[in-house]
C-alpha cells in the first residue's frame, strides 16, 4: 500500500465518515478502483484506524457541547450514562445477532467464514447505500415544528438497536440511520446529532480491538514476524490522522446542513451512489 493510496483513503474516510453517506461504503469502492482488497485483514484494520482518526474529531467538535448537554448536572450525565450504556448494548445485541445470521446464511454454517469477507460485495453495499437514502430522504423531509431536547431511555434503546442493523451491512451508514431515527422520533437535530456521536465515540474502541485482534490472528497463521507486523501498522497510524483532519471539515459541514434543514439531500446522494455502485456490480468489477 502506497502513501498516495493512504492519503486518498484518508480523505475519503474522513470527509465520508461523518457525513451520513456510508464511508466504507465509499472506501471500500475507492480501494477496490485502485486494486486492493477491501476483505483482508490489513485492509480492515486500516478501515478501523481511519474511524479512530474521525472519532478524535468527534471527541474535539462536539466536547463543548456535551458539556452543556450531556455534562451540566450529576443527574443528567447518570441519565446520559445510563442511555450510552443500554443503547450500545442493545447494539451489540442487535449486531452480533445479525452478523451470525448473515454468516450462517452466506457461508453455510462454515466455522471459517467471517462477515468481512462480505465487504467487498458491491451488491450488498448497493442495497445498504439504498436503503439508507430512503431513510434519510424519509426523516429530511419530515417536518416537526414541535422537537424535543430530552431523549427517553426507551427512544435511547431503540437507536441503538438500529445502529446494530447498520454494522454489518457496509453501505447501511450509521449516523446516517440513528440520526434520521431521532428526527423521526421528534427530536431536536443539535441534541440528536450530539447523541448519535456520543454513541459512535462508546463504540469505536471494542471495533478496534477486534480489528487488531483479527490482523494479529492473521499474521500468525501467516507465522510473520513481530517485525512485519509492526510495519502493518504504520500505515493505519498516518491515515489516522488525516482522516482527523478531514473529519472535522466534515462535522462542520454535517451539523450545517442538518441545522438549516437539507438532511434529505445526503439521502439523495447515498441513493446516486447506491445506483453507480449497482452498476459497477452488475459489470463485475
Amino acid at each position: 500500500m502506497t502513501i498516495l493510496q493512504i492519503i486518498v483513503l484518508a480523505a475519503v474516510q474522513g470527509a465520508a465518515e461523518l457525513l451520513p453517506v456510508s464511508s466504507s461504503a465509499h472506501v471500500i469502492v475507492i480501494a477496490k478502483l485502485m486494486g486492493l482488497d477491501p476483505t483482508t485483514p490489513e485492509m480492515t484494520l486500516l478501515l478501523v484506524m481511519l474511524h479512530t482518526g474521525t472519532m478524535f474529531a468527534v471527541i474535539l467538535f462536539f466536547w463543548n457541547g456535551w458539556k452543556k448537554s450531556f455534562f451540566s448536572s450529576r443527574h443528567r450525565l447518570i441519565q446520559t450514562v445510563k442511555q450510552v450504556v443500554l443503547a450500545t448494548v442493545l447494539t451489540g445485541v442487535v449486531g452480533l445477532g445479525l452478523k451470525g445470521i448473515v454468516e450462517r446464511i452466506a457461508f453455510g454454517g462454515k466455522s471459517k467464514g467471517e462477515i468481512e469477507l462480505l465487504f467487498g460485495n458491491l451488491g450488498l453495499i448497493s442495497a445498504a447505500l439504498a436503503a439508507a437514502g430512503i431513510l434519510i430522504v424519509i426523516a429530511g423531509l419530515r417536518r416537526n415544528k414541535n422537537e424535543r431536547e430530552e431523549i427517553t431511555l426507551k427512544e435511547a434503546c431503540g437507536i441503538g438497536a438500529l445502529q446494530g442493523v447498520c454494522l454489518p451491512f457496509r453501505g447501511f451508514s450509521r449516523s446516517g440511520a440513528t440520526i434520521s431515527a431521532g428526527l423521526l422520533l421528534g427530536l431536536a437535530r443539535q441534541r440528536v446529532e450530539e447523541f448519535s456521536f456520543a454513541l459512535a465515540v462508546v463504540l469505536t474502541p471494542p471495533v478496534i480491538a477486534r480489528e487488531v485482534l483479527r490482523l494479529m490472528k492473521a499474521q500468525s497463521a501467516a507465522a510473520a514476524g513481530a517485525g512485519h507486523l509492526v510495519q502493518l501498522f504504520w500505515p493505519s497510524l498516518a491515515g489516522m490522522a488525516l482522516s482527523f483532519l478531514a473529519g472535522l471539515v466534515a462535522l462542520r459541514w454535517l451539523s450545517s446542513w442538518l441545522e438549516q434543514g437539507r438532511w434529505h439531500y445526503f439521502g439523495y446522494y447515498c441513493l446516486a451512489v447506491s445506483a453507480i455502485v449497482f452498476t459497477l456490480y452488475r459489470i463485475g468489477f
